[in-house]
């Protein structure tokens, strides 16, 4: 969620992935969602996108902080509040406009409800003020504003983790297990897609492995090769439910409160995540896959850009009367995935540019030369 001149680059490439299975994830006629992670565990994208951004806000802060201070990291990320509130009401009206588009086309798409169009056609200004509310939030934008929560809350999570981390998760995993009664307590919350009283422990887990990261030494113990073992044994277990067992998709109420399984599957994942981290596989692969990470590094860009790009994909699928025909569902994942790399290279174009116009500016200005030599007399005419 935020930048910071010593990020990771091997987590910049875990959000690149995580953005990009988003993407593909919300094209309903995909062929590659087929193969994405929600098949194989009892997590998703979401939890590895919500632990990372955990991860890298408090990265973001504490460099900042030790730049400019406390005081400064606190207005940056009250900025990125505020940035992450207009994504997500562009976002909203953004959805809104796809299912206008999408209810006047030939086609029977289910977007057309799930993109808040029936409810804005009908009572519109009510619409708009749930919306800015956050009480209404149309299909795809309805995680920002958990992430806008978060962005909130770091400059008061930070110092606590500092000064007691313990009592910090025992107090962020005291609200996951509340979280439910938590949500009913505030207007609206409870209708949430991501009760963020729940999604909050993985932020914090996040948030934490970045203060305190596991030692070397713990994970190349024997304690450390036997949490491995038991790390891979739960994820292929799990798979094997997943793929032989229970083949139907969870209920929703189990990722909109962040079920115990859930949070088992994606700790399992991440643990052995963190150890090819640690052997170097990571950083391979970010180096030779650039296009990825510039994904990850601009990712509040491109998960914007990428919700349009997932509806585009299904829909010109759908108006082609394709559902059927594979290769054009795999080729119209392969466009929206190129379509997120190109989006990720212009962000990332558009930011160096404007990062270096203050420094050009002062030499396009034309410089006066001033001389303490008085001029020659003029020459007199004979």
């Amino acid at each position: 969620m935020s930048s910071s001149p010593g990020r990771s680059i091997e987590v910049d490439l875990l959000r690149g992935i995580a953005l990009i299975v988003i993407a593909i994830d919300h094209i309903s006629v995909s062929v590659l969602a087929h193969a994405m992670l929600h098949n194989y565990a009892y997590c998703d994208a979401a939890e590895v996108f919500v632990f990372l951004g955990g991860y890298a806000s408090a990265a973001g802060y504490t460099s900042i902080a030790a730049r400019g201070g406390e005081a400064a990291a606190r207005r940056r990320f009250a900025r990125r509040a505020w940035e992450i509130y207009r994504a997500y009401l562009l976002t909203a009206a953004l959805m809104i406009a796809s299912g206008a588009i999408v209810a006047a086309l030939p086609i029977a798409s289910p977007l057309v409800g799930q993109s808040g169009w029936p409810m804005f056609a009908h009572r519109p200004a009510r619409a708009l003020i749930d919306i800015a509310t956050l009480r209404q939030q149309p299909f795809l934008s309805a995680v920002l504003p958990m992430y806008l929560l978060f962005a909130l809350s770091i400059s008061f999570a930070i110092p606590l983790a500092r000064r007691m981390p313990v009592a910090c998760f025992a107090l962020s995993l005291a609200m996951w297990l509340a979280a439910p009664w938590l949500a009913a307590c505030l207007p609206g919350v409870a209708e949430w897609p991501f009760n963020p009283f729940a999604w909050q422990l993985l932020f914090m887990l996040g948030l934490l492995c970045r203060l305190y990261p596991v030692p070397v030494r713990m994970q190349t113990s024997t304690a450390g090769h036997l949490l491995t073992a038991a790390a891979l044994a739960v994820a292929l277990a799990f798979a094997f439910v997943k793929v032989c067992i229970d083949t139907r998709p969870s209920p929703g109420f189990m990722k909109q409160n962040l079920a115990s399984v859930r949070v088992v599957s994606f700790l399992a994942l991440a643990w052995l995540c963190a150890q090819a981290a640690r052997a170097g596989w990571l950083r391979t692969a970010a180096e030779r896959l650039p296009a990825v990470v510039a994904v990850g590094r601009q990712g509040l860009v491109c998960f914007v850009g990428g919700t349009l790009v997932s509806i585009a994909a299904d829909t010109v699928v759908r108006l082609l009367h394709a559902e059927g025909n594979g290769v054009a569902r795999l080729t119209s994942d392969i466009a929206a995935v190129a379509a997120l790399l190109l989006l990720a290279r212009l962000a990332q174009a558009y930011q160096r540019a404007e990062a270096a116009a203050p420094r050009m500016a002062p030499a396009a200005r034309p410089v006066r030369v001033t001389s303490s030599v008085p001029p020659p007399p003029a020459r007199r005419e004979r």
